[in-house]
């Protein structure tokens, strides 16, 4: 406008040119309907993914949508018409003793009737389709005992339902492992109880440190060397979700007088020796820098918290059961499992202390599922696990896993965004 203004000077003052006013009352109208539009039409903030926008839909709260909501703090919610299609007791990959419907357990229907929501947010059932698109050519590890087995297997049964051609393929030396091809996503779990190598120790008869304590058998516990199930993971996978616990606190398996835990470092004994919690520390102290040394840059590592057992009159080999038929209150909860207490079950949230503690200052995430997981003895096989006892430390499958990776499933999203 200026340039023409400069070509019209000879123009009187008061006279303004038609094609000059033309092209302003244009400019006008054309920041007018851009600002009609803007005042009907949400804006897509520059944060904003295609993940969001699909969560949208599903019903996420801004909370979700930015990472921010605690989806640890809520409660379970019973809706006798929820019903989920992800997939039923017909799965094949689900371990006889953790299929609850097979098994006739009385509640085994109920258990998927509750629904986890949190305080501040929602915490939808992921999509399978959508999360097979979103993360194509992504191999996704489990390391981890037997209760990141039951994770594993609902996540691939819950994939399974998507039409396409599913592999078995075990890399990495995974103990399960299935690729589905269509979407070039591999998820495959690696068995290991403790994350660290360990193997049946007897007393040399040329003697050593150990024996010379009186130390005749017992489980030798290398903390700076990973199981070799495992070993190769890091070096793989994308994704990776650990776990480890359940071993720590089970004198039925490490008995402290007769097989007691071992531990070596650098090849030597740990002398004097040190009770499994210290050996703990120790495993953590070595396994995470492990992890976060192998794992190229863009990698997500999860640490799963513990997952509560809920023995009630005893341990398993003390004749405890897990005969509840719904959730227990916070109340209940509190009594089963406060460290105050000391009962059957207090290593959840011991194991969840070292665990913490450990993780603090790394790059791993933390999948907390122990709260949520607290207050869910009716989820457990109990009786119905085809055991001698009852089995109240796996979880009935469909069940409660399957809200672990709901919950899996939208961190990996807020952390994709």
């Amino acid at each position: 406008m200026a340039v023409r203004e400069n070509h019209h000077r000879h123009y009187q003052a008061k006279q303004v040119p038609l094609f000059p006013l033309l092209s302003l009352i244009c400019f006008l109208s054309i920041l007018l309907a851009l600002s009609a539009f803007r005042k009907t039409s949400a804006p897509l903030q520059p944060h904003q993914s295609i993940q969001f926008n699909n969560g949208d839909r599903s019903g996420r709260s801004k909370a979700a949508r930015d990472g921010s909501c605690d989806y640890s703090d809520g409660s379970w919610n019973y809706d006798p018409n929820l019903r989920t299609s992800r997939y039923d007791h017909t799965c094949k990959e689900i371990f006889k003793g953790w299929n609850c419907y097979a098994a006739n357990k009385s509640n085994a229907l109920q258990i998927i009737n509750w629904h986890w929501k949190p305080k501040q947010c929602d915490l939808p059932h992921f999509d399978p389709v959508s999360f097979l698109e979103k993360f194509r050519n992504t191999n996704i590890g489990f390391v981890g005992d037997s209760l990141n087995r039951n994770m594993f297997v609902s996540l691939f049964c819950s994939l399974k339902r998507v039409p396409g051609e599913v592999k078995k393929w075990r890399p990495a030396g995974a103990d399960r492992g299935f690729s589905f091809l269509k979407y070039n996503l591999t998820i495959t779990y690696h068995r290991t109880n403790i994350l660290a190598r360990y193997a049946s120790w007897s007393a040399n008869a040329d003697g050593g440190e150990l024996e010379s304590l009186g130390y005749k058998e017992g489980y030798r516990v290398d903390v700076d060397i990973p199981e070799s199930s495992w070993i190769e993971a890091p070096n793989f996978h994308d994704i990776l979700v650990f776990n480890t616990g359940h071993w720590w606190w089970a004198p039925s398996k490490f008995d402290p007088v007769k097989s007691p835990m071992l531990f070596f470092e650098k090849g030597q004994p740990i002398i004097p020796p040190v009770p499994p919690d210290v050996g703990l520390d120790k495993v953590l102290q070595h396994m995470i820098p492990y992890v976060e040394k192998r794992m190229p840059p863009g990698a997500i590592k999860f640490f799963r918290t513990q997952s509560p057992r809920h023995f009630e009159g005893g341990d398993w080999y003390q004749g405890g059961s897990c005969q509840r038929q719904q959730p227990l209150s916070p109340q209940q909860a509190e009594d089963l499992f406060s460290l105050s207490n000391n009962r059957t079950n207090v290593e959840v949230r011991l194991v969840n202390e070292h665990l913490l503690k450990a993780l603090n200052g790394t790059s791993f995430h933390i999948l907390n599922i122990t709260p949520m997981s607290e207050l869910r003895a009716d989820a457990h096989p109990a009786s119905a696990g085809g055991k001698k006892h009852d089995d109240c430390m796996h979880w009935c499958l469909p069940g409660l896993t399957d809200t672990w990776n709901d919950l899996f499933i939208q961190h990996l999203y807020n952390i994709r965004s």
